[in-house]
């Protein structure tokens, strides 16, 4: 598995697929904030790294 790996989450404001780098060095539970590149509203994101799996997002406004 490499140190940067891409997820996908959907933007809760508009709707789109929003493809984003994970940094798996940096923890298993990670959350920041980060602006949709579509409409531009702020986004809280919770990223849950899985041991074998993939990195797992939750969008919600902030």
């Amino acid at each position: 598995m490499s140190a940067e790996e891409e997820a996908f989450y959907l933007c809760p404001a508009c709707g789109e697929e929003i493809g984003i780098p994970v940094d798996l060095s940096g923890g298993s539970e990670q959350e920041y904030v980060e602006d949709c590149p579509v409409c531009c509203r702020p986004v809280l994101l919770r990223i849950h790294i899985h041991g074998e799996g993939g990195p797992t997002i939750t969008a919600q406004t902030e």
